[in-house]
């Protein structure tokens, strides 16, 4: 994805159908079915949304250990997504490094869960 052409233009109405919250990580599972390295997460989005599940392609930066309480960016109202034996229910935000390996996004301070992307 490094590199990648810019996607087409959109309108703002389509940029508001894509829900983007803020969720804190409340526990990091390893995923050794995963065809790439991946862990499994349960995200906590808050009261409105709750606790989701998300398969993430990020244990080549990420040890399990170190994710709880990780603030992270998710996309919450795509429709949910078999993955192997795991049922992905957000897509957990990330951009490529050099390599094209995944670094997640979050927030540089720390703000409340359920907080909507604008």
């Amino acid at each position: 994805m490094t590199g990648s052409k810019a996607a087409p233009t959109i309108g703002f109405d389509d940029f508001l159908k894509v829900d983007v919250r803020v969720g804190r990580i409340v526990e990091a599972r390893p995923f050794p079915e995963a065809r790439k390295p991946a862990l499994t997460l349960i995200i906590d989005f808050g009261p409105e949304i709750g606790l989701k599940k998300s398969s993430a392609q990020i244990a080549r930066h990420y040890r399990v250990e170190e994710l709880a309480g990780l603030l992270v960016l998710a996309v919450v109202n795509f429709p949910p997504r078999q993955i192997g034996p795991i049922r992905s229910e957000v897509l957990t935000l990330g951009v490529p490094d050099d390599a094209g390996e995944v670094v997640l996004v979050h927030p540089g301070k720390d703000v409340p869960v359920g907080g909507r992307l604008f």
